[in-house]
């Protein structure tokens, strides 16, 4: 059974999803990122605690550290999805796809509908 990392707090969660966002980023680039940033020491310590808890990994890059999800992007990425699922749609795929597609009218391309059209005929087709 996977271990499970310690909750986080709002600016932690903030900072990782900074990091998650752009790949990996250095401490000045996760505080350019913030709307209203803490000093940058509050920014390093809110790295520090990541690392501590298993969310980041630091690699150092000439006089700077570079921090790295410790999880694979597709890995957090079906993770949090399936806890907004659960969370927000008691586990429905439909009321979530309503949603998403309620969220800007008229926003999909003809395109883009025939692919999402492709991969539910696909899972269909594969009984998922």
């Amino acid at each position: 059974m996977a271990r499970v990392k310690p909750k986080l707090s709002r600016r932690e969660q903030q900072v990782l999803d900074i990091v998650y966002a752009r790949g990996h980023a250095t401490a000045a680039e996760v505080r350019e990122s913030m709307d209203d940033p803490p000093t940058d020491a509050a920014v390093r310590t809110t790295l520090r605690i990541l690392v501590a808890k298993g969310h980041l990994r630091i690699e150092q890059d000439g006089p700077r550290y570079d921090y790295w999800p410790t999880v694979a992007r597709e890995t957090a990425r079906k993770s949090e999805l399936r806890h907004i699922l659960q969370t927000f749609f008691g586990g429905s795929t439909e009321s979530a796809l309503a949603t998403l597609l309620d969220l800007k009218p008229g926003d999909l391309t003809p395109e883009a509908r025939r692919r999402m059209k492709k991969m539910i005929d696909k899972t269909a087709r594969e009984g998922r």
